[in-house]
């Protein structure tokens, strides 16, 4: 090591991407890039997208994000899934936090499509993220301005192709969800991810694919960022809104479920409970629907997906592909037009709500 300093302690450009630049880990999530970026009310070169070092969110974890998915529609439009929910619970985040974001909810709503379009993202998810800019430093933000980024890039499936269709391996993590108390979890804040980052590493490193976290008082709370259902004899259950993140597509499942008849029941239950249970899955808008195929080493049900989570995996992708006209109403359609340089897609108009 250079005590003085040198380039030996920067970071390799290239640890991450070959000579290419293309991503060595696709499918963890490493974002390649595209055109532009969305910051505070004007689209920017996607290499000009920067913040302050001194910007006090990045201090302190205060920031407001959401996560959102756009899909190609079997006709050849694209959609965003329930992108309304996802800014009001923006908007509810922020106002947890104490925080006006300085736009309203049509202007934030319209920029995530014009981000998308902007980009050529026929499919794609959107990253918003309303956080405190620089200025005063120390816990209290005092008047900070309240700065507004939107990003979007290509997602394949969080957990892994494989993992949607044969399910994962879950590992209980030593480290536990907040007490609500401690951080408002209604919230999706930047900060509140922590114990998620430390569950997911520690999940890793033992060979697992994802972590369970439990409450603080040791009842099943959700993934390190997915909330979970279990089913025993045909009842579905999921854990309450008491520590955990009131998730979208959580709601979407209950939804499916009640239309399809079934019993859903929010209630805590254990661990041990989820060993016995004859299918399990994670649902998130990044994870959308993957089943679990064991839990700390037990195999749940007969170790891969199950029919219930198999008709729910199958109804979720066509209500947001738009092959079930009931759920339409979910869906913010835009098109983009192919580029005749040949170098990607170029924008188009989005199209009505």
């Amino acid at each position: 090591m250079n005590s003085s300093g040198g380039s030996e302690c920067r970071p390799d450009p290239h640890t991450f991407r070959d000579l290419t630049g293309t991503s060595r880990f696709k499918g963890l999530g490493v974002v390649d890039k595209l055109r532009s970026i969305w910051m505070d009310g004007a689209l920017v070169p996607w290499d000009e997208a920067k913040i302050h070092v001194l910007t006090h969110s990045f201090h302190y974890g205060a920031a407001a994000f959401e996560g959102i998915r756009s899909y190609r529609l079997d006709d050849g439009r694209s959609a965003v899934f329930r992108l309304r929910e996802h800014i009001q619970r923006l908007f509810d985040s922020a106002k947890i936090l104490g925080f006006k974001i300085p736009y309203d909810f049509d202007a934030v709503s319209d920029a995530c499509v014009e981000t998308l379009i902007a980009n050529g993202l026929a499919e794609g998810y959107v990253r918003p993220i309303a956080y405190i800019g620089d200025g005063v430093m120390g816990v209290f933000p005092a008047d900070n301005p309240i700065r507004l980024v939107i990003a979007a890039w290509k997602w394949g499936a969080y957990l892994g192709e494989e993992g949607l269709k044969r399910g994962i391996r879950v590992k209980v993590s030593t480290y536990s969800r907040y007490a609500p108390n401690s951080a408002m979890t209604r919230a999706k804040v930047t900060g509140h991810y922590v114990t998620g980052v430390l569950a997911k590493k520690e999940a890793k490193a033992l060979g697992y694919d994802e972590a369970l976290m439990l409450d603080p008082d040791g009842y099943v709370a959700e993934g390190s960022g997915e909330n979970i259902f279990i089913v025993r004899k045909g009842v579905m259950k999921t854990t309450p809104l008491t520590c955990i993140l009131p998730g979208i597509t959580r709601d979407t499942i209950i939804e499916l479920a009640r239309d399809l008849g079934l019993t859903v029941v929010e209630q805590r239950f254990t661990r041990d409970e989820a060993y016995i249970a004859d299918e399990a899955f994670f649902c998130g808008t990044a994870s959308e629907v993957t089943p679990i195929r064991e839990i700390d080493g037990r195999p749940i049900g007969r170790g891969g997906m199950g029919p219930i989570t198999h008709k729910f995996q199958s109804l979720y992708f066509d209500a947001v592909r738009g092959r079930a006209e009931r759920y339409a109403k979910w869906l913010r359609s835009y098109e983009t037009v192919p580029d005749i340089s040949g170098l990607g897609q170029r924008p188009a108009k989005a199209s009505a709500p």
